[in-house]
Order: C-alpha cells, then sequence, then structure tokens
C-alpha cells in the first residue's frame, strides 16, 4: 500500500510539473510548442480556456488511441484530465511573468523544457500508463510500422499547423522547443540515472485489481484490530 501511494503520489507532482513547464514555455512568449499552439488556437477559437482545450483534445485523442488497440492506465486517465486542470489554476495566478525579450524568453523556455524533462520523470516513473499523445505515437508506430520519430513528428507537426491556422502562436521558441526538449530529457534522465525503457507501465485494469487489494487489506486489519481490543482480558 505504502508502495502504491508513493508511486501515486509521484504521478500528480509530475503532472503538477508537467503543467508548470508549459506555461513557463509559453510565457516565454517567443512561440508556443506543437502542442500547446493547438491548445492556444482551439482555446480561441472555441471561446474556452487553454486548460479545458487540452482536456477534450485528450479524451479524443485518448479514444483514437483506444480504438487502435493501446491500453490506457490511470496515469493516462489523469493526464488528460489533471494537466488541464493545473494548466487553468496555475495561469490564474498569474505566478510566471509574461517576458517581451528575445533572450531572457529563450534562457526561460529553456528553463521550462527542463522543467517539462523533470516531469517526465516523475511522472513515466510512477508506471501508471503514457500519456494519451504518447498512445497514439505508439498506435500509429505500430499500425503504419514507420519509424516512431516519424511518427511523432508528424503529429506534432499537425498539431502546429492545425493551431497555427486557429491562432496559436508559432515563432522561434516552436523551433527550440523542437529541437531542444530531446536534449533536456535526455540529460535529466541521465543526471537522475533512470531508464524510461525499464518501466513496465500498468494497465487500468491491473490498477483497479491493485486497489480492491488494498481495500481487501486495510479492512481485513481493521478488523483484526477490532477483534484485539473488544476480546476479554
Amino acid at each position: 500500500m505504502k508502495q502504491f501511494l508513493i508511486r501515486f503520489l509521484r504521478l500528480i507532482l509530475g503532472l503538477f510539473l508537467y503543467s508548470l513547464g508549459i506555461v513557463v514555455t509559453m510565457n516565454a512568449h517567443i512561440g508556443y510548442a506543437p502542442w500547446d499552439a493547438f491548445h492556444v488556437g482551439l482555446g480561441k477559437a472555441t471561446g474556452m480556456s487553454i486548460g479545458t482545450a487540452s482536456i477534450i483534445t485528450g479524451l479524443v485523442i485518448g479514444i483514437i488511441a483506444i480504438v487502435l488497440g493501446e491500453k490506457l492506465g490511470l496515469g493516462t486517465i489523469l493526464n488528460m484530465v489533471l494537466i488541464g486542470v493545473f494548466l487553468d489554476m496555475i495561469m490564474a495566478f498569474h505566478i510566471i511573468p509574461v517576458l517581451n525579450n528575445m533572450f531572457l524568453g529563450i534562457i526561460m523556455l529553456v528553463a521550462g523544457l527542463f522543467i517539462i524533462a523533470l516531469a517526465s520523470y516523475f511522472y513515466i516513473g510512477s508506471a501508471f500508463g503514457a500519456g494519451p499523445r504518447d498512445s497514439l505515437m505508439v498506435a500509429l508506430t505500430r499500425k503504419t510500422g514507420l519509424p516512431i520519430g516519424v511518427c511523432r513528428g508528424s503529429i506534432e507537426l499537425i498539431a502546429a499547423l492545425v493551431g497555427w491556422i486557429l491562432g496559436g502562436m508559432l515563432g522561434i521558441g516552436t523551433v527550440i522547443s523542437a529541437m531542444v526538449i530531446g536534449f533536456c530529457v535526455q540529460t535529466t534522465f541521465k543526471l537522475l540515472k533512470f531508464d524510461a525503457t525499464a518501466v513496465n507501465h500498468e494497465t487500468l485494469d491491473a490498477t483497479f485489481k491493485m486497489v480492491i487489494s488494498i481495500k481487501k487489506e486495510l479492512f481485513n486489519r481493521k478488523e483484526v484490530t477490532e477483534n484485539q481490543v473488544n476480546s476479554p482480558r
């Protein structure tokens, strides 16, 4: 039970840091990352918040991934919902300043990418399942037989273009995000001695069985304690 709780807290921390990293990169104000451009563009086109746009996008992509044969985990579900919730919460408090300087914006953008890399360490390390966008990438790779880099790049390109058409901001930050995020993730994982490929992700049904098992364990402990208290001395 303790191990499960630690993993769950690690997942929540990872999702919060991921949202924080997104806001930092956006507020660098030199161009959004592809999916951020899509979420902002969708928000502008529909009048919904960026967080809500992220949630709806995640749900739609998650459904597509399921149809394509991918199994979802608790982390996938919470990724769909909590990143959007945390995004709106962080932006509502205005704790991250919006910059209007190219040089400082680049520094802030890279800092945000490292925050996202650290978030990935916590989120992936919880082993509760990949996010919906990652699941779609894997599903397309399996279905098409194309290299995973091609599928990932194609998805990012489409997201960026649609986001730009809808009003999301593209710029030098978009290019930097695409080129530097891999370096940030690799460097962070290396420093923390973390091998993402060694993580065996838990499916949603396995997590559900684990929760049922923990509830039974807690019930049995409570019953034993009550018997000890009520037993005659």
